[in-house]
């Protein structure tokens, strides 16, 4: 028997090994398996594929070990992991690396060890050579990371090569598991004393021993052992707490065969009993939307709801998946972004109780681990609400998918591969289950609203807010005019710090968005221009205040700030532009008297840090949130009458042949969130052209006229949905070889696909991480067929790669990029 082993690496195949006699029984597709690769290193593998095929042209390994009795992964799992890799341009290993927790995956790490009878050779050594050996000694083994943190010795690798050649140390591949169930102590009565004469006569014995009998009668009262009821399981550490004995007379028991001492396994999650309360009835419009979508399912497998902000979706969806919970199916909620996850989580516990389970990236690995097995093993949750990643988890009664927001960009991985988008891997789920798929948003994309005027996708329309609250005011301030006749202090008009002030008077709250973090977008000299950017990244880099020093926000590489300008030596440079901590900044000088929240990638790095910013904004311990697009995606907030856009330039500018739509999407998101409750808000964006077609959209609430322009625009111009795109992003540390390589591929590439390939071009970020980059834009028509223009494509990199010169070139796919 021999078996196909998907690697967690990069690489296009499975591999085959062989299965010992005693060992074939016992395997299954899904399972994971030890195995050699290379010379020494150690992998685990999943089982793809079990067959009695032998391999032409090598030795097939035998399989190490199996590390499970029963499959980590769901049937559907592994045709849904061939899909991600074969729509997307990337392997098998790539997806496994990305579907599974990172503790579910061992790790080979080199372990060191010191030989028999070294101690006794005298050998000359370095000093460095005789501290690693030291180190080595004393630890009996270890690991090189482990070395290299005890030493401080950045590489260890060439001492360790020494000490090998000299017979001192050696060195083996050990598989390492990283997850631990999580266990606590709990104590019990051992069963002969569970006989009431037994336990009486116990009681006799420890008449003189005051705290041992008080520690017996504490645990029978806390266990109700004596009641017919079931026995209730007591931890050592709640024992000792009610009792408010030491550790010491425990063990006196235990040692006296009175009490067990035992291990069990807990769960790391909260599962706190909630009882579940009934959802809120929908108003007639709500019920209208509902009855649409079941009647839309019986036709289509994929619904489009578009609802207005605040028209009540939520809602709908609470309905939708109590009917999939009646029929006995599981539901995956996916949500953009962590910080909605804090609030939804509030409003879905309220009515599923611990049926509700969380998955996100915010979560400890041994977290997911146990959400993983949970779900595997029917245990409990039915309903799951998460982000991108939860597409992955092994669903076994799948009925169900919402994605809410569908147009949030965010859906799509960018780094690293697989570079999948969460909405379109979700529909292929949904119809590997045989479920449905509801895709809700206010502003739906463009492909989108295209598949559902096409009859691809069903189409149901929710257009009253809830309550009939009317949409926002929207009012336009020209920036260009304002600092003409200087009515601006700083980046804000009068206008704006008058509504503000207004709006805190009555004690409501003000959201202030711009799409920037930071404290200064850049730093420039202001006598030669001169701008500092990243060593490694061809960008500028961005000031902090709050750490004071200067951060690429590609590579994470911190700069201290210049005092004295390199380039003309002149002692004058300044910050230039504004991110959100500046906004916070002057906000907390214009209005001393307010209390000041941000919420951007800065400062909600914690693990809690979204639900604290969110339930003081709610609970009104803050008056203003200033943050980035963070704040546009379907937060709900009573008390919220005035928005500030703080900068609509910026995304109406950017050159990207989806700015207008995602301009569209982000200003109109952002003004929903205004006088959501009681009353009708008011947002203020700022823009210097005020006359831009988008500005005017966004005032109108007119999804039809901007989906209508861009649809013309994308026609003319052969951009999706009237055209598949995929983007060939080629790197390399020698720009020479890069221009090489781009020259070389884009010949491959035009011999078959001709004017569909576009390109070398060099992007916006021309290099990160000390990486030279070169971007290929390929246009393929709807019509054609796609998987043939991937193999066409992946033919000529083939070609390319074939010269040595070129070996080294990176060359990543991107199939429908954001």
């Amino acid at each position: 028997m021999y078996i196909d082993v998907i690697l967690p690496l990069p690489l296009a195949n499975t591999y085959t090994y062989s299965v010992p006699d005693n060992e074939k029984a016992e395997l299954q597709p899904g399972m994971r398996v030890i195995v050699p690769f290379g010379n020494k290193k150690i992998y685990t593998g999943i089982i793809f594929r079990i067959h009695q095929t032998t391999p032409d042209g090598y030795t097939v390994k035998p399989i190490i070990d199996i590390l499970d009795e029963k499959p980590i992964l769901s049937p559907h799992q592994l045709p849904f992991w061939e899909w991600i890799a074969s729509y997307y341009q990337s392997t098998l290993g790539e997806v496994y690396k990305a579907a599974l927790p990172s503790s579910l995956k061992l790790e080979s790490e080199t372990v060191v060890t010191v030989q028999p009878d070294a101690e006794d050779e005298e050998i000359s050594l370095s000093e460095k050579e005789q501290e690693l050996l030291t180190a080595i000694t004393a630890k009996k083994q270890t690991t090189i990371s482990e070395l290299q943190k005890q030493t401080g010795i950045k590489n260890v690798l060439p001492l360790l090569k020494s000490l090998m050649e000299k017979q001192l140390v050696a060195i083996s591949e050990e598989v390492k598991e990283s997850y631990r169930p999580k266990t606590e102590t709990f104590v019990r009565l051992n069963n002969v004393q569970k006989d009431e004469k037994q336990l009486k006569e116990t009681f006799d014995a420890l008449g003189r021993a005051k705290q041992q009998l008080h520690l017996l009668m504490t645990y029978i009262d806390a266990s109700q052992i004596l009641l017919k009821a079931e026995t209730k399981e007591i931890s050592k550490k709640e024992l000792l707490k009610k009792s408010d004995v030491s550790d010491v007379i425990l063990k006196n028991l235990v040692d006296k065969n009175i009490f067990e001492i035992y291990k069990k396994e807990i769960g790391r999650l909260n599962t706190n009993e909630i009882t579940p309360s009934p959802a809120f009835p929908l108003n007639v419009f709500q019920k209208k939307a509902l009855e649409e979508i079941i009647i839309s399912f019986q036709q289509k497998n994929v619904t489009l709801l578009h609802g207005v902000t605040s028209s009540g979706k939520t809602e709908i969806y609470i309905h939708l998946i109590q009917e999939a919970l009646r029929q006995g199916k599981q539901v995956l909620y996916l949500v953009p972004e962590i910080a909605l996850t804090a609030q939804i989580t509030i409003r879905l516990k309220k009515v599923f109780g611990n049926e509700l389970g969380i998955y996100h990236s915010k979560f400890s690995d041994n977290e997911r681990v146990e959400i993983w097995n949970n779900l595997l093993h029917n245990k409990g949750y039915k309903v799951i609400l998460g982000v991108r990643s939860s597409v992955f988890l092994p669903f076994n009664r799948l009925g169900l998918i919402i994605v809410d927001e569908e147009h949030e960009n965010t859906y799509k991985q960018f780094d690293p591969a697989p570079r999948y988008h969460a909405r379109n891997a979700a529909v292929v789920l949904a119809s590997l289950h045989g479920a449905k798929t509801l895709l809700g948003t206010a502003t739906p994309s463009i492909e989108t609203y295209y598949n559902a005027m096409t009859g691809k996708y069903g189409l149901v329309q929710l257009l009253q807010r809830h309550q009939e609250i009317a949409l926002p005011e929207i009012k336009i301030v020209d920036i260009a005019e304002m600092r003409r006749k200087k009515q601006m202090t700083a980046h804000y008009s009068s206008v704006l710090l008058e509504k503000i002030k207004e709006a805190l008077d009555r004690k409501e709250q003000v959201i202030l968005f711009q799409n920037r973090r930071g404290f200064a977008p850049y730093v420039e000299c202001s006598s030669c221009a001169w701008i500092p950017k990243c060593k490694q990244c061809d960008v500028s880099l961005t000031y902090h205040k709050s750490f004071n020093n200067l951060s690429c926000h590609y590579c994470g590489n911190t700069y201290n700030i210049p005092t004295i300008c390199p380039s003309c030596g002149n002692a004058s440079i300044e910050k230039r532009g504004f991110g959100t901590e500046k906004i916070e900044a002057d906000i907390e000088t214009l209005f001393p008297e307010a209390r000041i929240a941000r919420m951007d990638l800065d400062s909600t790095r914690s693990k809690n840090a979204y639900e604290k910013i969110i339930a003081d904004f709610e609970q009104h311990n803050i008056d203003i949130l200033v943050g980035t697009q963070m704040i546009s995606k379907g937060l709900d907030f009573e008390k919220v009458s005035v928005v500030g856009v703080l900068n609509a330039d910026n995304l109406l500018n950017f050159p990207d042949f989806r700015a207008h739509e995602r301009a569209f999407q982000l200003l109109t998101q952002v003004s929903g969130r205004a006088g959501r409750k009681n009353k009708q808000g008011l947002v203020i964006i700022q823009t210097s052209d005020p006359e831009h077609s988008v500005i005017k959209q966004v005032i109108d609430n007119d999804f039809q006229a901007m989906f209508n322009q861009q649809l013309q625009e994308r026609k003319l111009f052969n951009y999706p949905p009237y055209a598949r795109l995929s983007y060939l992003f080629v790197k390399h540390r020698d720009s020479a070889v890069l221009n090489k390589a781009t020259n070389a591929l884009a010949e491959e590439l035009r011999k078959v696909l001709g004017k569909r390939v576009l390109g070398p071009e060099i992007p916006l970020i021309s290099r990160i991480k000390n990486l030279y980059i070169k971007r290929f834009m390929i246009k393929i028509e709807v019509q054609a067929s796609s998987e043939k223009a991937k193999q066409i494509i992946q033919t000529a990199i083939n070609n390319v790669r074939q010269n040595d010169e070129f070996r080294t070139v990176l060359i990543n796919f991107d199939v429908d990029p954001m």
